[in-house]
C-alpha cells in the first residue's frame, strides 16, 4: 500500500523505521546550532539521504574545535543546510542556521498564520458551546458515539488533514469525559469514574515507556547483533525459514516493532534488493506479528489484556504457542513454493558491511533482555503490576549503563537519559488518547450496548474474536482490543477463558492479512518500499491461510484437550 490511501498508521513510526534514524536525530548530529527537523522532512530525508551523509560529515569535523569555530558555517556544512532545505519541507522556524533564516523572512506570512489561529481558536469556542448544550445532556450516548467517530476519523486521515493523531487522540478524551461529566448522575460519579480509568491507562503506559527505553538502550549498544549474526545461511528457502523463526522468538520478548526493524535491517545485508527481500519481508511482518501474540510481553494488545487480568502468563503461553507456530509455518510453507523463492532468489554473500557493536553491547543486551523476560516472573512473585516489574527493569539498566560509561563523554548517547529523547513518546500518548476515549465509552455504558447486541446476534464468541482480528488488519488493533475489554467483563468470560485468549491470538496475528493492519507492516512499508497492492498479492493470502489455520489449531486443541498425558495414551505412541 501507498501511505496516500492508508496515512493513518505511519506518522508515530516515522523515527523508527529506520535503526540508524532510530539511534540518531539531526538534532545531536549536525554542528551546532541544530536544525530540527520536521516530520514531512525527515520522511524526504530518509528517502534520498541526505540525512546520513550530512551526519558522516558532521561526525568528520575536529572533535577538539572550540565551539565558536564549530558554529562558524564552513562550505560544506552551507552545503548541506541547502541540501536539507531544497526540499522546502523544513520548518524555518525550527531551525536558526542562516539558510533557514532567510528563507523564513522571504515566505512568512503573518496573516495566514493568524487566520489559522483564528480558525482553531474559533472551533475550540464552537466544540465548548455545542458540549455545554443542552441537548448534549439529554443525549449523552449518542453525542459521544459522534465525537468518536469524528475524532477516529481524524485519525485515519491524519496525513491528509495535516494532523498529528497523537493530538487528535488526546482531544477527542478530553472532550469525551466532559461530555461524560454533563451526562453523569453527578460530577463527582464521573471523577470517580475518570480517576479509575486513569489508574488502568497509566499502567498500560508506564509498561510501554519502560519498555520502548530498555529496548532503545539495547539498540544503541548493538546488542541485537548477537542474534542476526548468527544467521549465515544464504540459500533461499533455508532462509526463508530461518528468518521467520528468529524473527517469531525475537518478537516473543521485543515488540512487534523493534523485531521487525531489526531483522529487515539484517536482510539488507543478506540479500540484494529484489522481489525476493521484499517477500522475505512480508515474513518478518508476518512471524513479528504471530511471535508476539504468545507472550504477555509480545504485542501490546497482549500486553493491555494482561495488565487487566483478562489472561495470565503460563495459560496464555502453553495454549496460544502452537496456534501462532501454525500462523506462522503455514505461510512459510506456502511461500516456499512461490517463484520468487525458487525461481529468482539467488544465494548472495553479505551486501552490506556489519555495524560495529558498541563497548559492553553484550552486557547490556544480556541485561536487557533479563529485565523484560523479569516482568511477568516480577508479577507472579510480588503479585504488583506488571508496569512496576518494568520500572525495576529500566532502573537496574539505567544505574548499569550510568556505571560502566562514566567518565566516559563522548558516549552519552549510550545512557538512558539520550535513549529517553528517541523513543516513541508520541505513540505512547497516542495510546493514552485512545485509551481514556475508549473507557470513556465504557463508563457511559455504550460499550456494554454494543456488546448486548453483539450477544444477540452473534452468539458465537468464536466468531466475534475471529472478526475483531479480521477488522484488525484494517483499523488499529489497540482500540478494538479496549472496546473488546469493555464489551466483556470479567463475570462474563473468566480469566483465561476461550474467548480472551482468542482475543489476544487474534488481534495480534490478524494484522498481517494487510501491510497496514499492524506497526510491523507499516515499518516494512517504510523501509523496504512495499506497496499495499503488492502485499496485497504477494502475501496477504498466505497471512490469511496462517491466521484461519492458527485459529482451527486453537479451537482444535482446546475442544480436543491435547496435554502431554492425552498425547502419551494413544495407542499407537504408548505402545498398547
Amino acid at each position: 500500500m501507498s501511505t496516500t490511501l492508508f496515512p493513518f498508521r505511519t506518522h508515530f513510526l516515522s523515527h523508527s523505521l529506520n535503526p540508524q534514524f532510530r539511534r540518531r536525530s539531526c538534532i545531536t548530529s549536525l554542528p551546532p546550532p541544530p536544525p530540527l527537523i520536521t516530520h514531512r522532512a525527515s520522511k524526504s530525508l530518509q528517502r534520498n539521504g541526505v540525512l546520513a551523509r550530512a551526519e558522516d560529515k558532521a561526525r568528520g569535523g575536529d572533535a577538539n574545535s572550540s565551539p565558536i569555530q564549530q558554529q562558524q558555517p564552513k562550505p560544506n556544512s552551507d552545503k548541506q543546510f541547502q541540501d536539507l532545505t531544497s526540499s522546502g519541507t523544513c520548518d524555518p522556524l525550527c531551525s536558526v542556521d542562516d539558510t533557514s533564516s532567510l528563507e523564513y523572512e522571504d515566505t512568512y506570512q503573518p496573516k495566514t498564520d493568524l487566520l489559522k489561529a483564528l480558525a482553531i481558536f474559533g472551533a475550540a469556542v464552537t466544540g465548548a458551546v455545542a458540549i455545554n448544550h443542552s441537548w448534549v445532556a439529554a443525549n449523552q450516548d449518542l453525542a459521544m458515539a459522534l465525537l468518536f467517530g469524528i475524532g477516529y476519523a481524524g485519525i485515519i486521515f491524519e496525513e491528509s488533514l495535516a494532523f498529528n493523531k497523537s493530538g487528535v487522540g488526546l482531544l477527542m478524551a478530553v472532550s469525551l469525559w466532559v461530555i461524560r461529566s454533563i451526562g453523569a448522575p453527578s460530577t463527582d460519579i464521573a471523577v470517580a469514574e475518570l480517576t479509575h480509568a486513569s489508574a488502568e491507562v497509566s499502567e498500560i503506559v508506564f509498561f510501554l515507556l519502560g519498555a520502548m527505553t530498555i529496548v532503545e538502550i539495547v539498540d544503541a549498544h548493538q546488542g541485537f547483533k548477537l542474534v542476526t549474526d548468527n544467521i549465515t545461511t544464504r540459500k533461499p528457502r533455508s532462509l526463508l525459514w530461518v528468518v521467520g523463526f528468529v524473527t517469531f522468538f525475537l518478537s516473543s520478548v521485543l515488540d512487534n516493532l523493534t523485531s521487525t526493524i531489526v531483522m529487515v535491517s539484517l536482510l539488507r545485508k543478506l540479500v540484494p534488493p529484489s522481489e525476493y527481500r521484499k517477500l522475505l519481508g512480508a515474513v518478518v511482518v508476518i512471524a513479528a506479528n504471530a511471535g508476539g501474540a504468545w507472550t504477555p510481553i509480545g504485542d501490546v494488545t497482549t500486553t493491555m489484556l494482561w495488565i487487566h487480568g483478562q489472561i495470565t502468563t503460563l495459560p496464555t503461553m502453553t495454549n496460544l504457542f502452537v496456534p501462532s507456530v501454525v500462523s506462522l509455518a503455514v505461510p512459510l510453507a506456502l511461500m516456499s513454493f512461490s517463484s520468487e523463492v525458487n525461481g529468482k532468489g539467488q544465494n548472495t554473500d553479505d551486501v552490506l558491511a556489519s555495524e560495529q557493536m558498541a563497548p559492553r553491547g553484550q552486557l547490556v543486551f544480556a541485561v536487557g533482555v533479563g529485565a523484560l523476560v523479569f516482568v511477568p516472573i516480577f508479577k507472579s512473585l510480588t503479585g504488583l503490576p506488571p508496569y512496576l516489574g518494568m520500572l525495576f527493569g529500566l532502573g537496574v539498566l539505567w544505574i548499569l549503563t550510568d556505571a560502566i560509561h562514566y567518565g566516559e563523554s563522548e558516549r552519552q548517547r549510550l545512557k538512558v537519559p539520550q535513549a529517553l529523547s528517541r523513543i516513541d513518546t508520541q505513540g505512547a500518548l497516542f495510546f493514552l488518547g485512545i485509551l481514556l476515549s475508549v473507557s470513556s465509552l465504557e463508563a457511559a455504558g455504550l460499550l456494554r450496548e454494543i456488546a448486548n447486541y453483539l450477544d444477540a446476534h452473534i452468539p458465537s464468541s468464536e466468531l466475534i474474536a475471529s472478526a475483531i482480528g479480521v477488522v484488525s488488519a484494517i483499523i488499529d488493533n489497540v482500540p478494538l482490543v479496549a472496546a473488546a475489554m469493555g464489551m466483556y467483563d470479567l463475570s462474563s468470560y473468566p480469566q483465561d477463558s476461550q474467548f480472551w485468549q482468542l482475543v489476544a491470538f487474534c488481534a495480534g496475528t490478524g494484522g498481517s492479512m494487510l501491510v497496514i493492519g499492524s506497526a510491523a507492516g507499516v515499518a516494512l512499508m517504510g523501509m523496504e518500499k512495499v506497496d499495499f497492492f503488492w502485499y496485497l498479492r504477494k502475501a496477504s493470502g498466505f497471512a490469511f491461510a496462517g491466521y484461519a489455520a492458527g485459529i482451527v489449531t486453537y479451537l482444535a486443541s482446546q475442544n480436543l484437550h491435547f496435554s502431554p498425558t492425552t498425547i502419551a495414551n494413544i495407542p499407537f505412541i504408548s505402545g498398547s
